[in-house]
């Protein structure tokens, strides 16, 4: 298995690991403008808003005959008030994408997409997410937050416009948004900066200290959510026990450390201590596994034997030729 050239890609591993640069950096957004200098600061927890609403997307594959594949997404929120969780599991969306067919898909989107955008799983889910974050916004009551699993970037076919209208009417609402990156793509010097950042904060505050700082801003000259206060990218650690950091993006114009402290009156959970409760409600509530994408294609099976497709049709279409070849 050894061979040369992955000795040599394991050595520059190791030394873009254990600090090969200090360049700041997110190889999926080249729109933000970093801070000059970040060190972690001392967070204090504060007590968690009245009203919390908390939304994440799933997917899942259903069929794919590589030219043609039948996707499902959902959106799932939760809202979190009094004492009381209430959950809206969100509606299984099942569409055709390839060879045309997202056309028609296309066309029903809304959030101001582009009629002619190419439209794929990542596309199909991150709308079902910003329709439901959208729903939050309307339903919430003045001082909830809405807590988004993600940036709040959303993908780059849903215009910025749109977005920053968004974040316009929550901040007429008195809403705050809030975007909870489970796994970030920002770095530092070609490493993970939030791994960077957990050991720096541990070695001068303290193994069970609680942190945050400034990381980046969205540039002022770019056309891009939030208007002229743009978004604000931080991290920070919420729990005294948490094994992780997060990336969290926040309105411009936002308080972040009074946002951030709040935050962390909701991430003290037992289960995954350092992340918003409310987030891991709405993960497990819109996650599509295996079971549920068994059942869709049950389904479709049921209709194919009602409308007469062959079997042998299907198989061909469908069938997955390199599982066949090598379960040996």
């Amino acid at each position: 298995m050894a061979t040369a050239s992955l000795a040599v890609a394991a050595e520059r591993l190791a030394v873009l690991l254990t600090g090969g640069g200090r360049a700041l950096s997110d190889p999926t957004n080249t729109d933000l403008v970093f801070e000059a200098a970040i060190a972690p600061r001392p967070l204090a927890r504060a007590a968690a808003p009245d009203e919390v609403w908390a939304v994440d997307g799933g997917q899942a594959l259903v069929a794919d005959a590589r030219c043609l594949q039948l996707v499902v997404t959902r959106a799932a929120r939760v809202r979190f008030r009094d004492g009381e969780c209430v959950e809206y599991e969100g509606e299984l969306q099942a569409r055709l994408v390839g060879c045309g067919e997202e056309r028609a898909v296309a066309a029903d989107l809304g959030l101001d997409i582009r009629p002619d955008a190419a439209v794929d799983l990542n596309l199909l889910r991150d709308r079902e997410e910003w329709v439901a974050v959208e729903q939050c916004v309307a339903e919430a009551e003045r001082g909830a937050v809405v807590l988004v699993d993600g940036d709040l970037v959303p993908d780059w076919r849903i215009p910025s416009r749109w977005l920053k209208g968004l974040l316009e009417r929550a901040a007429a609402a008195g809403v705050t948004l809030v975007g909870v990156t489970k796994r970030s793509s920002l770095a530092r010097g070609g490493a993970p900066l939030l791994g960077q950042l957990e050991l720096e904060a541990e070695a001068a505050l303290g193994p069970r200290s609680m942190w945050w700082t400034p990381v980046a801003r969205t540039r002022p000259d770019v056309d891009v959510p939030g208007g002229g206060a743009g978004i604000q990218v931080v991290a920070a650690r919420l729990d005294p026990d948490a094994r992780f950091a997060f990336r969290v993006d926040l309105p411009g114009d936002a308080d972040a450390e009074q946002v951030l402290s709040a935050l962390a009156g909701l991430s003290d959970d037992a289960a995954f201590p350092g992340y918003p409760y409310p987030l891991t409600v709405a993960d497990r509530l819109a996650a599509c596994p295996g079971w549920l994408r068994d059942e869709a294609w049950l389904e479709v099976e049921g209709h194919f034997d009602r409308v007469g497709v062959p079997y042998d049709v299907r198989e061909r279409a469908f069938a997955d030729r390199h599982g066949l070849m090598e379960r040996f």
